[in-house]
């Protein structure tokens, strides 16, 4: 009989080993989807320059103060609570431009490629998901509303020598924080939840632009009809205004009570939350 040769091979210990790796914090899981999407939307050179183009405003504006601050001619140009709501208020185009072109794909471009799937076949949970998405929109809108406001201030007080303004209108603070999170959050719900509903970015696009434009124009068609302003609650937009005259203790300019845009605005939100709890989901249902 032919000789049977044996290879002797070395078992190596199987027995039990504790993880050396980083454990990260339960919870954080949505700073990583946030801090990916940021890193993505600068990576692209037209968005820089949108995001550039709407610190224009703020240059132009701290010029204006250099002048009102140096110059006692030219105290017009002086800033008051008004000038604060205008800045908001011409700021609002860019606003629009960012949550179009950021927000529109946030969640359309993973329902696309099935990796929303993939996301919540993780320990992720959809509240971490929404987070995430959320967190990335909020940012770059932040930037555009909220510090360019913020930092205005402090120019004034920078160029004036003096917390003179700052301390007669110290409400400007909490009124320049409440309306950009007001301005920031509608629009960043608002378009992840139409995000939600389609698997295509520019769908998306275009479905947040008809809801912005054709309330607005609705609005302008019954305001022309019946001679009043009484169904700006109607506009996406007018319902801002309303909101923002209210907060910088301007006079209202339309005739719908301002408590009924909060209360539209509010709805609104509490709808687009309502949207994402039915439709961010690991499988169709």
């Amino acid at each position: 009989t032919p000789d049977v040769y044996f290879l002797a091979v070395p078992i190596h210990d199987q027995s039990y080993s504790h993880y050396t790796g980083v454990r990260e914090t339960p919870g954080t899981a949505w700073l990583v989807i946030a801090v990916t999407g940021i890193r993505a939307a600068l990576s692209k050179k037209l968005f820089l320059w949108v995001m550039l183009a709407a610190w224009g405003q703020f240059f132009v504006r701290a010029v204006l103060f250099y002048l009102s601050a140096n110059f006692p001619s030219l105290d017009m140009l002086a800033p008051s609570a008004a000038t604060f709501r205008q800045f908001f208020e011409m700021q609002g185009i860019f606003v629009f431009f960012v949550t179009v072109y950021v927000g529109s794909g946030l969640i359309a471009n993973d329902r696309r490629s099935n990796a929303l799937q993939i996301y919540l076949s993780k320990p992720l949970t959809r509240v971490e998901y929404v987070a995430g998405k959320l967190g990335i929109l909020l940012c770059f809108l932040l930037l555009v509303t909220l510090l360019p406001a913020m930092a205005l201030l402090f120019v004034q007080m920078m160029f004036s020598a003096s917390f003179t303004f700052v301390r007669e209108n110290l409400f400007l603070i909490p009124a320049i924080t409440l309306y950009a999170l007001v301005e920031v959050l509608l629009a960043a719900f608002t378009m992840l939840a139409l995000s939600s509903l389609s698997g295509s970015a520019r769908y998306t696009a275009m479905l947040y632009a008809g809801a912005v434009l054709f309330t607005d124009a609705l609005f302008t068609t019954l305001r022309a009809i019946t001679g009043d302003s009484a169904l700006a609650w109607l506009s996406f937009r007018a319902n801002l205004g309303q909101i923002g005259d209210a907060i910088f203790r301007l006079e209202p300019r339309f005739d719908s009570p301002w408590l009924l845009s909060v209360v539209v605005v509010v709805a609104s939100i509490g709808l687009s939350v309502f949207v994402l709890e039915r439709r961010v989901r690991g499988v169709e249902v």
